[in-house]
């Protein structure tokens, strides 16, 4: 779907030194912390988003995709379920 391979590799290795826009980089900071720190987030994050140009839409679906892969994940996680092995393959 990016039809870049190299922004790929790039994000793959470090997604802040990918020389991404200022937009997509706010993007990915906010849901990293809301992934790892979410009791620290407050109305300044989402403010920050409306700052580099982000609707009230786009930041709720932003919240919605981060939160929906963190539940997913713990339940994967917690009923042991084995990631598929063609996962992996290349």
């Amino acid at each position: 779907m990016l039809k870049d391979d190299e922004l790929l590799v790039a994000v793959e290795s470090d997604w802040a030194t990918a020389g991404l826009s200022p937009q997509r980089q706010a993007m990915l900071a906010f849901a990293l912390k809301l992934t790892v720190t979410p009791g620290q987030m407050t109305k300044t994050d989402a403010e920050m988003l409306t700052a580099v140009g982000f609707t009230d839409r786009d930041i709720l679906d932003i919240v919605e995709v981060t939160a929906y892969f963190a539940y997913v994940n713990r339940l994967a996680d917690g009923l042991g379920v084995e990631p598929n092995e063609s996962w992996y393959e290349s």
